[in-house]
């Protein structure tokens, strides 16, 4: 087996879980079956995990992080606040479309934690990651944009992670693509609605 630094080895780990959680379900695997995922031994996920805790923190965490960069890439200012915003709502349901597994697994992880005894404080975790990810997103787009907020980053953070979950949700179950172009542009009116430029241009 090759070395590698644990950073990497726990990288490794974490998205052979992903995986296998994606295929199996959260309550179906197991540190031996994320093991033989990501093609090393026992031994090795348990120097890098000291829990499975753990490993599902790295989980959302990981999982988090990457709709997070896809947003950010997308959220350069543009001529105008409404197409800035309705760019970084377009990259985030592009990232829906292409993984859907992945975004039900955030749902799976949430109940998960929720009923299994000593993991509920990784479902409270989960969602403080939300709201922290859409404060730093709105403070990239102030700065950005020059902008002016009708309520505070932390309102405006933990309105638009609720939002984007139920729609996220709505969508897994409903599916109805055509739908949805009409609905990014009525959230994104709505949203810049909320936040304007100094000249008090939304």
């Amino acid at each position: 087996m090759a070395r590698m630094p644990s950073a990497e080895r726990r990288r490794q780990l974490t998205e052979a879980a992903i995986r296998a959680m994606a295929r199996d379900g959260v309550g179906k695997t197991t540190t031996r079956s994320i093991a033989a995922e990501a093609g090393v031994s026992l031994s090795v996920f348990h120097y890098c995990f000291d829990s499975k805790q753990a490993l599902i923190e790295s989980v959302i965490t990981t999982l988090t992080d990457d709709s997070v960069r896809v947003v950010k890439q997308a959220l350069r200012p543009r001529a105008t606040l409404v197409e800035t915003v309705r760019a970084g709502f377009q990259a985030y349901w592009d990232h829906v479309r292409a993984h859907p597994d992945e975004h039900m697994l955030t749902y799976e992880l949430t109940q998960y934690a929720l009923r299994e005894p000593g993991f509920e404080h990784l479902a409270r975790r989960q969602y403080e990651l939300y709201g922290a990810a859409y404060a730093e997103l709105i403070d990239q787009l102030r700065s950005g944009m020059d902008l002016q907020l009708a309520v505070p980053v932390s309102v405006l953070a933990r309105y638009l992670a609720a939002m984007t979950d139920g729609l996220t949700l709505n969508y897994l179950v409903l599916g109805d693509e055509s739908a949805w172009a009409d609905i990014l542009d009525t959230v994104t009116a709505h949203i810049a609605g909320l936040v304007h430029d100094e000249a008090g241009r939304t």
